[in-house]
């Protein structure tokens, strides 16, 4: 697989996921929706374990660290296909946008890194302004809204928990394993949940979006998406990946507004921009220093 190749995948499957999700609930149950996509990925990444010869460890370590995955894999997802029948999907991309963000406070705290330079702090400061205009938008959080973006919200917190937790665990892993065994635990826990909140069983429409995008998300979501990801963040700077964060949204709003008439207002466009200037001040902002004076 070329570096290209990887980061043009990456973009492509990011900024169709929230739309693959609106269509996987169409028809289907949101939680068995998302409990038949991580039961297909799994499959399918045991599969592949099995035919590279991975090692797949279940020592207690491994079991902490798949379960800090797991917050992402069924904490945050479960969370998003809930979410996804409030508001635009569009909006999923928008607010997990912030996820960097997030993470680095949260890393000041669980991991206790170095203090953020202001730079930093500032731009924290802008993107969660550009959700507040966001907000500002009647349209947008309203009494038929508002648990859809509480939800998102939850979501988002909760993956950049997991992403912080498991870089805490640091289990030298390579990514497919580790992902499988989060995708295995995360199992029991949608049964769970579909069980308490729906429990009905599904009936599928082929002429409908939902089982296409059911296996989509599947192979190319939790499987081909991933691997990639971690495949150009080994190849490439983290800035140039920073990047995807800050594209994706963008093409996940016309995606909703174009295959899914989402009806996407001034407010949400201003305040997408509004975070995406936070973001670009978060990943490149050490650059803008002052010139030196040449004496």
């Amino acid at each position: 697989m070329s570096v290209p190749s990887a980061y043009l995948a990456v973009l492509a499957i990011w900024a169709t996921t929230p739309l693959g999700i609106a269509w996987s609930s169409e028809t289907v149950n949101p939680l068995m929706a998302a409990w038949l996509r991580m039961g297909i990925a799994a499959v399918l990444g045991w599969l592949l374990v099995r035919t590279l010869r991975l090692d797949m460890p279940w020592h207690r370590q491994a079991l902490r660290s798949y379960a800090f995955a797991t917050l992402g894999i069924f904490g945050a997802m479960s969370s998003t296909y809930l979410a996804v029948r409030f508001v635009p999907s569009g909006l999923i991309s928008v607010i997990f946008g912030l996820s960097p963000v997030l993470s680095a406070l949260l890393a000041q705290v669980l991991l206790r890194e170095a203090p953020m330079a202001p730079h930093r702090w500032l731009a924290c400061v802008i993107a969660l302004s550009g959700l507040g205009w966001i907000f500002m938008d009647d349209a947008t959080l309203s009494l038929e809204t508002w648990p859809g973006i509480a939800l998102l919200l939850l979501a988002v917190l909760l993956f950049s928990l997991s992403a912080v937790m498991v870089k805490r665990e640091a289990l030298a892993i390579h990514p497919l394993p580790h992902t499988v065994g989060a995708l295995m635990l995360s199992l029991p826990c949608y049964g769970l949940l579909w069980l308490l909140l729906d429990g009905t069983a599904p009936t599928f429409d082929f002429s409908s979006h939902s089982p296409w995008a059911i296996l989509y998300l599947a192979v190319f979501g939790s499987l081909i998406g991933f691997v990639s990801y971690f495949y150009i963040l080994s190849k490439l700077p983290p800035s140039t990946v920073a990047l995807v964060t800050l594209i994706t949204p963008v093409f996940a709003l016309l995606l909703g507004s174009l295959l899914n008439d989402e009806n996407v207002g001034l407010s949400v466009w201003s305040g997408t921009a509004v975070i995406m200037t936070g973001l670009a001040l978060f990943f490149w902002g050490h650059r803008l220093r002052p010139a030196r004076l040449l004496l």
